[in-house]
C-alpha cells in the first residue's frame, strides 16, 4: 500500500485507547505510545530502511466514533497525512454495557459516521486502512462479543464499499486464542499487553503487503 513510496510521507493512526496506549498527547501526534503503533513503526523501520516515513499517533483513550468526528479537523486534516489508519468501535460497544444511561452510538450511527469520515477524507489522502474493533472473548454468544462482532462486520462493510484494506483484528486474536486464554493477553478482555499489540501490528502489516 505504501511500502513502495519513494518520497517522504506521513502515516497517521487514529483511534481509541488501543491506539493511544499511553502516548504523550502534548506532542500532537509525534509520540507513538507503547502499543501496536510503535511496533509498526519499528518493524517498518527495520525491514524497509529505504522508506522515508513519519508515523503519527492521535489515538485518545475512551473515544467512540462520535469523538473522532468532533476532533477530525485537528487530529487528521491539520496534520496532513498521506495515509490514514482507523481503528474505532470498542467503546461504542463497551459503553452500552458499562454505561447504559449515557447516550449510545447504535450500530446504524456507528456505520454512518465511520463511512462519512472516510468519504470526507479519501480525496485528501493516498490511502486509508480500516481495522476492526475486538473483544478478547472466545464465546461468540457472549453479549458483548456478539455486539462487537456486529460492529466489526459493519466496519468491514464500510471498508469494502470504499475499496479500502480491512484488517480483521478480531480474527487475528481468535486464532491466537485457540491456543492460550485471554488472561495471558489482558485482564479486561480489551486492553492487551505487548504480545496482544504485536498481534495487532502483525495483522495490520500483513494486510498491507509487508514482506517479513
Amino acid at each position: 500500500m505504501f511500502l513502495d513510496e519513494t518520497s517522504p510521507f506521513k502515516f497517521l493512526f487514529i483511534g481509541d485507547s488501543i491506539t493511544d496506549c499511553g502516548r504523550d498527547r502534548s506532542t500532537h501526534g509525534d509520540e507513538l505510545g507503547d502499543g501496536y503503533v510503535r511496533q509498526v513503526d519499528a518493524l517498518v523501520g527495520a525491514h524497509y530502511p529505504e522508506l522515508s516515513i513519519k508515523i503519527l499517533n492521535t489515538g485518545i483513550g475512551g473515544n467512540r466514533v462520535t469523538d473522532l468526528e468532533e476532533r477530525w479537523q485537528k487530529d487528521v486534516f491539520d496534520l496532513n497525512p498521506d495515509y490514514l489508519s482507523i481503528m474505532i468501535g470498542i467503546n461504542d460497544v463497551w459503553r452500552q454495557f458499562d454505561s447504559p444511561k449515557m447516550e449510545q452510538v447504535d450500530l446504524q450511527s456507528y456505520t454512518t459516521k465511520l463511512e462519512a469520515l472516510i468519504q470526507w477524507t479519501l480525496p485528501t489522502v493516498k490511502g486509508i486502512v480500516v481495522l476492526s474493533p475486538f473483544f478478547l472473548e472466545t464465546n461468540r454468544s457472549d453479549p458483548m462479543r456478539a455486539q462487537m462482532d456486529a460492529y466489526g462486520t459493519a466496519a468491514k462493510s464500510v471498508a469494502e464499499r470504499n475499496g479500502l484494506p480491512f484488517v480483521d483484528v478480531q480474527a487475528a486474536f481468535d486464532e491466537w486464542l485457540k491456543h492460550k486464554p485471554s488472561s495471558m493477553l489482558c485482564d479486561d478482555r480489551v486492553h492487551p499487553n505487548h504480545v496482544g499489540h504485536n498481534i495487532i501490528a502483525s495483522a495490520f502489516l500483513n494486510a498491507i503487503g509487508f514482506e517479513w
